[in-house]
């Protein structure tokens, strides 16, 4: 496995958490500074850790993530998106008050896992890529690659989400909530193929 391997690798995990991203800056165009990197650190600390423990518990963990991964990420991110297009049809109807706090650090550590569990596998590949022909760098930087990779893309996210939130800030809960299920639908999918 060669280093652009890992790299682009990198960007394809990284691409649930990006739109997760953008969905967290549209719903929150007024986001702060700090909380905008808080984001992008959280996706990707999870995009590193995931293929190092991946790596680590090795093939008996492999056909466990391989079977539930796609479900468990589908019911994560359809319940965060549920609630998300919930949320907006009561405000809509007037049934519940605008919440005005934003997008909370147990929501976004769920986001963050969410959108990592598939990089769990990527670790099981590492071991056999290690085995078989070896890795251009021991697989904490070869993570290292992944969750930088994640962390910059998915901080440009927030950034364009937020323009985006800006623009659409009356409709943004309903397109993130909606955004949020067919990130999973789409998880789910690519898991059953």
């Amino acid at each position: 496995m060669e280093i652009w391997e890992i790299l682009l690798i990198g960007v394809a995990l990284s691409m649930d958490a990006f739109a997760v991203g953008m969905t967290d800056g549209m719903t929150e165009p007024r986001m702060k500074p700090w909380k905008t990197l808080l984001i992008a650190a959280l996706f990707g600390v999870f995009q590193f850790l995931m293929p190092v423990v991946g790596y680590y518990l090795g093939a008996v963990f492999a056909s466990f993530v391989a079977k539930i991964a796609p479900w468990l990420s589908f019911a994560i991110l359809a319940i965060l998106g549920g609630k998300m297009t919930l949320d907006f049809i009561l405000e809509w109807r007037g049934k519940k008050e605008k919440e005005g706090g934003g997008t909370g650090i147990w929501k976004l550590l769920v986001q963050a896992v969410a959108t990592s569990i598939d990089a769990l596998a990527v670790g099981v590949t590492f071991l056999a890529a290690q085995t078989a022909q070896g890795l251009p760098f021991h697989v904490v930087f070869c993570s290292l690659i992944i969750g930088a990779t994640t962390f910059l893309l998915s901080l440009l996210a927030v950034v364009i989400g937020k323009k985006a939130g800006n623009k659409f800030s009356d409709k943004a809960q309903l397109l993130g909530g909606i955004i949020l299920i067919a990130i999973g639908v789409k998880i789910l999918i690519e898991g059953l193929i």
